[in-house]
């Protein structure tokens, strides 16, 4: 199959980019250094053209509301519209446990998107997965000793563990709203934090932050966990910390 990723070259998407590869598959890597700028659509339908599938990882860091609902809003509406006219059968689109119950900033465009994925006339899946064990890096990559992190209670998962899912998913019929993905151990993102940081031998003081108001709560109290039923990853945080050490 030739497989479109919106957001090849990020974290997620290099991961799904390898799976399609050793699977046999052809990955057609949607970014702006690949000559596709997804919030425009400029350079979209012609890579996309000939794809059986799109599987999109594509990402904004930011906390803010309105930066996050214009980015899904337009890189998904641009997706949708393309994948319609070059005939894709099948959109697979990644979203956040917890993002439809958690008042956050960023989460506010992932409903943005999984709204136009849902009212879109391209067959889809969506898959809400954890926070990825990943996650504390970008914060303790900071130049500062100090680092402030988020309290939040999750699963956290892993990235590779998340991109085998979507790859499968892609390779099958539309699923619809998909059994979401989360790791086997219930976490806290400030211990993981820590345990990063001495692994990595980095000299950081970590300080918890809990978020203000209902957010905060939610966050600490369980609404980032997924609920009923879900995937198990099937790579722990230990193994991922063991990963850090011997790299």
């Amino acid at each position: 199959m030739r497989v479109a990723v919106a957001g090849g070259t990020g974290l997620v998407g290099k991961y799904v980019v390898g799976e399609l590869r050793a699977a046999g598959h052809t990955p057609v890597v949607l970014a702006r250094s690949h000559g596709v700028d997804l919030t425009t659509g400029a350079g979209l339908a012609e890579k996309l053209s000939g794809s059986d599938a799109v599987i999109d990882v594509a990402n904004i860091v930011t906390t803010r509301r309105k930066t996050a609902v214009d980015f899904f809003s337009r890189t998904t509406g641009n997706l949708i519209a393309a994948a319609r006219a070059g005939g894709v059968a099948h959109l697979v689109t990644l979203s956040i446990v917890g993002s439809d119950e958690v008042d956050f900033g960023y989460y506010f465009g992932k409903r943005a998107q999984e709204e136009l994925v849902r009212d879109g006339d391209v067959p889809w899946t969506v898959l809400r997965a954890t926070q990825f064990f990943e996650f504390p890096e970008p914060l303790l990559n900071s130049a500062s000793p100090v680092v402030m992190v988020p309290r939040m209670l999750t699963r956290p998962v892993a990235a590779q563990d998340v991109a085998e899912t979507l790859v499968a998913y892609a390779l099958g019929d539309p699923a619809g709203m998909a059994p979401e993905i989360a790791g086997p151990d219930q976490l806290d993102m400030v211990d993981m934090a820590r345990r990063i940081a001495r692994v990595r031998g980095r000299r950081r003081l970590v300080v918890p932050v809990t978020l203000p108001g209902k957010v905060g709560k939610a966050m600490t109290t369980g609404g980032l966990l997924p609920r009923g039923e879900y995937l198990r990853g099937r790579r722990t945080f230990e193994a991922h910390l063991a990963s850090l050490r011997a790299a």
